[in-house]
């Protein structure tokens, strides 16, 4: 029985121990170049990362388990653990701009290649595959997902190097929960969907 045990604890303890809480330190150079830097939860300088690697970090001062970064040769944000490993692509909230998505109701928003959305939780592990065309954020427990959805320019732009910035239009609405299944779809608008469950923005 104890051997027995002992193999259970061999087998789970790497995965407790293989989510570490760090956080970036950014320091800028007199050349208005930033050089970022993991930190451990004691303070201590873990490494320095590799300035012609990560071009834009848009992380705060406290401790997580993963951070979001822009990284050459990767196409939008990307989320590293603490030995740089990325986890999954993080979803840009605002079309034009750079806007990683924020952990709301312990959940962060993904995409996948195809730029379908799906969620992993604070410790950077993936509980809904990405699926949806569109999702907005969780609010107890329930989010809003559109369906067969159109990106509508707000203007002309002149340049393909312009800022380009879409509202996202979809033709039916629904809602899932946190496992991923979706309790309702069809043709609703979100407005209609959003006063059914009651949901709020994160500002709200």
């Amino acid at each position: 029985m104890k051997y027995c045990l002992f193999i259970i604890l061999f087998i789970f303890y790497p995965n407790a121990f293989g989510q570490t809480k760090f956080k970036i330190k950014e320091v800028e150079t007199k050349n208005w170049k930033s050089i970022y830097y993991i930190v451990n939860e004691k303070g201590e300088t873990v490494k320095e990362l590799d300035t012609a690697k990560y071009s834009i970090s848009l992380n705060d001062d406290n401790y997580k388990y993963f951070a979001v970064f822009m990284i050459k040769g990767e196409s939008g944000w990307s989320a590293i653990d603490i030995h740089e490993k990325i986890l999954f692509k993080v979803y840009n909230t605002s079309f034009g701009e750079p806007s990683p998505d924020e952990i709301i109701d312990n959940k962060v928003r993904i995409i996948d290649e195809n730029n379908k959305i799906g969620f992993a939780d604070y410790k950077g592990n993936i509980i809904i595959k990405p699926q949806f065309e569109i999702a907005t954020s969780f609010y107890k427990g329930k989010a809003i997902i559109g369906l067969s959805c159109d990106k509508i320019p707000w203007e002309e732009h002149e340049n393909e190097s312009d800022c380009h910035h879409y509202s996202i239009v979809c033709k039916k609405h629904g809602y899932v929960n946190e496992k991923g299944e979706i309790l309702e779809l069809g043709n609703f608008t979100f407005e209609e969907i959003q006063n059914k469950i009651k949901w709020k923005t994160p500002k709200e």
